[in-house]
């Protein structure tokens, strides 16, 4: 058993995966993104955290078919995102857990700068989760993932229009709700 930044992977013989450093650069490169992927749809660090131990398992699983991918973070994307909604499904959390928006917060600043950064950040996590559900998944993908239009699209099986529309309204929709809560 080997273990990667906290998740542990039995690992199958050479021949299915094509080597550990091969798997070890995977888990480097793309965990912490599947991990805010997971945890936009589900809200748990440790449920999103399952969620990205499982995908690497789906990566061993189909290690043979890794040269047939065109675009290997928009594969693991949309493995992380059908696994988080399938769990979702099963557990169905409702709001992002509390110590999210403080791991958000930038970690040089002082304690009082840190805490008001973390308020800001669950004021706006709480109108995210307020949007539309088409809305959110595009704006949380975007902004979160960093996921461009046409990976986003892909991810969500929608076309390219479709997405840059549901952005714009998410986004439209945020500043005014976000703007309202200011003034208030």
């Amino acid at each position: 058993m080997t273990v990667y930044e906290g998740f542990s992977l039995a690992l199958p013989s050479r021949q299915e995966v094509r080597s550990e450093t091969d798997l070890a650069a995977l888990v480097e490169t793309y965990s912490g993104l599947l991990f805010r992927v997971a945890h936009s749809v589900l809200r748990s660090c440790t449920e999103a955290e399952d969620v990205v131990q499982d995908v690497f398992v789906r990566v061993i699983e189909n290690s043979s078919k890794l040269t047939d991918i065109r675009d290997m973070r928009v594969w693991l994307v949309r493995i992380a995102w059908n696994l988080a909604l399938d769990r979702k499904r099963r557990i169905r959390p409702t709001q992002f857990d509390e110590g999210f928006a403080e791991s958000l917060a930038a970690r040089t600043i002082s304690a009082e700068q840190a805490l008001g950064e973390a308020r800001e950040m669950q004021a706006v996590l709480r109108e995210i989760n307020r949007l539309p559900k088409a809305e959110r998944a595009v704006l949380l993908l975007s902004a979160m993932d960093e996921l461009q239009t046409t990976q986003i699209a892909e991810v969500l099986g929608k076309s390219e229009s479709a997405v840059r529309a549901l952005l714009f309204r998410a986004r439209t929709r945020l500043r005014q709700r976000l703007q309202k809560g200011a003034r208030a």
